[in-house]
């Protein structure tokens, strides 16, 4: 998978595209952004063991999903969390970025991890997504139950495996996802009792593309019925073409854009990508990208760590050399004496 160093502003809204998927709005409650909220309330007829304030809590309306405002053309921009740390998760959506994406698949969490993640992240309202380490039902059940706003099903490389994915997201006779609905906190712990009724529409569904056999297959890929978003994976895909130092090379740019317009032109599904180095996020917004996540909290750390020390090294010292030279100097006269 690909991650930039790259740390930009959330990107504002562009003008939508027709042929998408629609969805229908709800009202928002994120304080740092502005949408066009419409109402849509929740049942909760069956609030037996509930107090009244947790019926309250239950009956308030959903937050604006990340389907409706990619169908209400808002071009989105996010972050990766690899670090699994609850307050730089809720720091990244604090800062605006439009969702997070908590990363099992590279990060070293699981389900367990990626909970304290979740709930800070709702603190922040900010949407979350998680990357399941590998495409499989188990793996998306557990997810699933935690209730993000969306899961991203890694090296997915044909039909059968998209529409796998997508019967992963959903319960029978639509799909094999097991049900405890009841009673996890996708349901808020069985007080939402409409959650059946909403799931599917809220749910974003993300399938990564990171082959050389997956982008000849994209078109299609993107046309399975329930997958909402192809998201491209460049250093992978450079890896599949023996490319992986260089993930600038022609032969990945080339795979790359064919890869985008058999997304765009189809106009089934929306795109996603990593910013690189080499193409940042602003190029990718140009080209007509719909998400875009253009940093890591790991690689932001790491440059800001970086950079830092090497403020520090070059400010001069007490006799204006810089202390990377005094110590350099010291060093020199200590083995010379």
């Amino acid at each position: 998978m690909a991650y930039s160093a790259a740390a930009a502003a959330t990107t504002p809204a562009v003008p939508s595209t027709a042929t998408r998927r629609t969805s229908n709005p709800s009202p928002s409650t994120h304080p740092m952004k502005t949408l066009n909220p419409k109402s849509k309330t929740l049942k909760t007829t069956s609030l037996r063991y509930a107090s009244p304030s947790a019926a309250a809590d239950a009956a308030r309306p959903h937050s604006e999903t990340l389907k409706s405002r990619l169908a209400s053309g808002e071009t989105l921009y996010g972050l990766f969390l690899l670090t699994f740390s609850p307050d730089l998760a809720e720091i990244a959506g604090l800062s605006g970025y439009d969702y997070v994406v908590v990363d099992m698949e590279h990060g070293h969490g699981g389900v367990s991890a990626a909970l304290p993640c979740l709930r800070a992240l709702a603190a922040a309202s900010t949407p979350a997504i998680l990357r399941l380490p590998e495409s499989s039902p188990t793996w998306a059940k557990k997810a699933l139950d935690l209730g993000p706003a969306g899961v991203m099903f890694p090296m997915i490389e044909s039909v059968r495996d998209a529409e796998l994915a997508v019967s992963a997201c959903r319960f029978p006779p639509r799909g094999v996802r097991g049900s405890a609905h009841t009673v996890v906190r996708a349901s808020r712990y069985g007080i939402d009792d409409g959650y059946l009724e909403h799931y599917e529409e809220e749910l974003l569904i993300l399938c990564q593309v990171e082959t050389e056999t997956g982008v000849n297959e994209i078109g299609a890929i993107a046309a399975v019925d329930g997958v909402d978003c192809v998201h491209m994976g460049p250093l992978d895909l450079s890896a599949s073409v023996g490319c992986l130092w260089d993930p600038g090379n022609r032969k990945v740019r080339e795979l790359m854009r064919r890869a985008e317009r058999g997304v765009l032109e189809g106009g089934n599904a929306y795109i996603g990508g990593f910013a690189m180095p080499h193409d940042g996020p602003e190029e990718l917004k140009m080209r007509g990208y719909h998400m875009v996540s253009g940093a890591v909290d790991v690689g932001m750390f790491r440059n800001a760590a970086v950079e830092d020390v090497a403020r520090f090294r070059m400010a001069p010292g007490p006799g204006g050399e810089t202390v990377e030279a005094a110590s350099k100097k010291e060093e020199e006269e200590y083995y010379s004496e």
